[in-house]
Protein backbone atom coordinates (compact mmCIF):
# COMPACT_ATOMS: atom_id res chain seq x y z
CA UNK A 1 0.00 0.00 0.00
CA UNK A 2 0.98 3.43 -0.57
CA UNK A 3 3.10 5.18 2.53
CA UNK A 4 1.49 8.10 3.70
CA UNK A 5 -0.45 8.91 7.17
CA UNK A 6 -3.59 6.85 8.63
CA UNK A 7 -6.72 8.41 7.53
CA UNK A 8 -10.49 8.44 8.07
CA UNK A 9 -12.66 8.42 5.09
CA UNK A 10 -16.19 8.28 4.42
CA UNK A 11 -17.90 6.43 1.57
CA UNK A 12 -21.34 6.55 0.76
CA UNK A 13 -22.86 3.62 -1.48
CA UNK A 14 -25.75 5.96 -3.03
CA UNK A 15 -29.31 5.24 -3.60
CA UNK A 16 -28.50 3.72 -7.13
CA UNK A 17 -26.01 1.12 -5.64
CA UNK A 18 -27.95 -0.11 -2.91
CA UNK A 19 -30.92 -0.42 -5.41
CA UNK A 20 -28.39 -2.22 -7.91
CA UNK A 21 -27.27 -4.75 -5.16
CA UNK A 22 -23.48 -3.55 -5.87
CA UNK A 23 -22.78 -2.51 -2.19
CA UNK A 24 -21.14 -6.31 -1.98
CA UNK A 25 -18.77 -5.46 -4.93
CA UNK A 26 -18.10 -2.22 -4.11
CA UNK A 27 -17.03 -2.98 -0.35
CA UNK A 28 -15.09 -5.45 -1.18
CA UNK A 29 -12.72 -3.15 -4.02
CA UNK A 30 -11.53 -0.90 -0.94
CA UNK A 31 -10.92 -4.34 1.50
CA UNK A 32 -8.88 -5.79 -1.27
CA UNK A 33 -6.39 -2.35 -0.88
CA UNK A 34 -6.03 -3.34 2.43
CA UNK A 35 -8.49 -0.32 3.74
CA UNK A 36 -10.24 -1.39 7.37
CA UNK A 37 -13.98 -0.80 7.84
CA UNK A 38 -14.33 0.64 11.20
CA UNK A 39 -17.69 1.34 10.81
CA UNK A 40 -21.02 0.51 8.80
CA UNK A 41 -24.53 0.80 7.92
CA UNK A 42 -27.93 1.24 6.03
CA UNK A 43 -29.37 4.21 6.54
CA UNK A 44 -31.88 6.76 4.98
CA UNK A 45 -30.07 10.10 4.81
CA UNK A 46 -32.92 12.95 5.76
CA UNK A 47 -33.50 16.32 3.94
CA UNK A 48 -31.37 18.14 6.75
CA UNK A 49 -28.60 15.75 6.64
CA UNK A 50 -28.35 15.88 2.79
CA UNK A 51 -28.61 19.98 2.96
CA UNK A 52 -25.94 19.76 5.18
CA UNK A 53 -23.74 16.67 3.48
CA UNK A 54 -24.28 18.59 -0.10
CA UNK A 55 -23.92 22.37 1.35
CA UNK A 56 -21.18 24.19 -0.53
CA UNK A 57 -23.73 22.93 -4.02
CA UNK A 58 -26.38 24.96 -2.51
CA UNK A 59 -27.61 27.18 -5.06
CA UNK A 60 -26.10 25.15 -8.43
CA UNK A 61 -28.49 24.02 -10.81
CA UNK A 62 -27.96 20.36 -9.49
CA UNK A 63 -28.29 20.80 -6.09
CA UNK A 64 -32.04 20.16 -5.87
CA UNK A 65 -31.13 16.63 -7.74
CA UNK A 66 -28.55 15.81 -5.39
CA UNK A 67 -30.94 16.27 -2.69
CA UNK A 68 -33.69 14.47 -3.64
CA UNK A 69 -31.32 11.15 -5.25
CA UNK A 70 -29.81 10.99 -1.28
CA UNK A 71 -32.86 10.74 0.28
CA UNK A 72 -34.54 8.40 -2.59
CA UNK A 73 -33.66 4.93 -0.69
CA UNK A 74 -31.35 3.93 1.96
CA UNK A 75 -27.52 4.27 1.73
CA UNK A 76 -24.90 2.01 2.98
CA UNK A 77 -22.57 4.59 4.99
CA UNK A 78 -18.99 3.49 6.07
CA UNK A 79 -15.86 5.00 6.87
CA UNK A 80 -12.47 3.75 5.53
CA UNK A 81 -9.62 3.99 7.39
CA UNK A 82 -5.59 2.91 5.94
CA UNK A 83 -2.45 5.24 5.10
CA UNK A 84 -3.68 7.62 2.45
CA UNK A 85 -6.92 6.32 2.38
CA UNK A 86 -8.69 9.50 0.91
CA UNK A 87 -6.17 8.95 -1.73
CA UNK A 88 -6.81 5.43 -2.35
CA UNK A 89 -10.92 5.69 -2.13
CA UNK A 90 -10.64 8.06 -4.78
CA UNK A 91 -8.47 6.85 -6.97
CA UNK A 92 -10.97 3.64 -7.03
CA UNK A 93 -14.03 5.59 -6.97
CA UNK A 94 -13.17 7.23 -10.59
CA UNK A 95 -14.08 10.49 -11.86
CA UNK A 96 -17.75 12.07 -10.71
CA UNK A 97 -18.99 11.97 -14.66
CA UNK A 98 -19.19 7.50 -15.83
CA UNK A 99 -18.09 8.76 -19.04
CA UNK A 100 -14.88 9.87 -18.26
CA UNK A 101 -13.71 7.58 -15.19
CA UNK A 102 -11.46 5.43 -15.77
CA UNK A 103 -11.71 1.95 -16.61
CA UNK A 104 -11.32 -0.48 -13.47
CA UNK A 105 -13.11 2.77 -11.11
CA UNK A 106 -16.10 2.46 -9.74
CA UNK A 107 -17.53 4.50 -11.57
CA UNK A 108 -16.11 3.67 -14.50
CA UNK A 109 -17.43 0.25 -14.43
CA UNK A 110 -21.03 0.31 -12.94
CA UNK A 111 -21.96 3.72 -12.95
CA UNK A 112 -25.07 5.01 -15.34
CA UNK A 113 -25.52 8.88 -14.80
CA UNK A 114 -23.83 11.94 -13.31
CA UNK A 115 -25.92 12.20 -9.97
CA UNK A 116 -26.75 8.56 -9.91
CA UNK A 117 -22.97 7.89 -9.99
CA UNK A 118 -23.37 4.62 -7.01
CA UNK A 119 -20.95 6.73 -4.78
CA UNK A 120 -19.97 9.62 -2.42
CA UNK A 121 -16.02 9.84 -1.28
CA UNK A 122 -14.54 12.39 0.76
CA UNK A 123 -12.29 14.54 -0.99
CA UNK A 124 -9.97 15.87 1.74
CA UNK A 125 -9.47 15.48 5.28
CA UNK A 126 -11.45 18.28 6.55
CA UNK A 127 -14.17 17.14 4.05
CA UNK A 128 -13.82 13.57 6.02
CA UNK A 129 -14.04 14.60 9.38
CA UNK A 130 -17.15 16.70 9.03
CA UNK A 131 -18.71 13.99 6.71
CA UNK A 132 -17.66 11.30 8.63
CA UNK A 133 -19.22 13.19 12.05
CA UNK A 134 -23.06 13.50 10.12
CA UNK A 135 -23.36 9.77 9.88
CA UNK A 136 -21.96 8.58 12.55
CA UNK A 137 -21.53 8.66 16.39
CA UNK A 138 -18.12 7.80 17.97
CA UNK A 139 -20.21 4.74 19.89
CA UNK A 140 -20.39 3.26 16.20
CA UNK A 141 -16.48 3.02 15.43
CA UNK A 142 -15.18 -0.61 16.08
CA UNK A 143 -10.80 -1.55 16.62
CA UNK A 144 -9.80 -4.76 15.58
CA UNK A 145 -6.48 -5.83 13.66
CA UNK A 146 -6.86 -7.38 10.49
CA UNK A 147 -5.11 -9.87 8.50
CA UNK A 148 -2.42 -8.05 6.32
CA UNK A 149 -2.37 -5.49 8.36
CA UNK A 150 1.33 -5.21 7.99
CA UNK A 151 0.85 -4.25 4.62
CA UNK A 152 -1.46 -1.27 5.87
Amino acid sequence: MAEGTVERTLVLVKPDGVRRGLVGEIVGRFEKKQLRIVAAKLTMVTTTTAETHYAEHKGKPFYPGLVTHITSAPVFALVLEGKSAITIVRAITGATNPQTAAPGTIRGDLALGVTPNLIHASDSPTSAEREIALFFEPSEFSQYDRVGAEYA
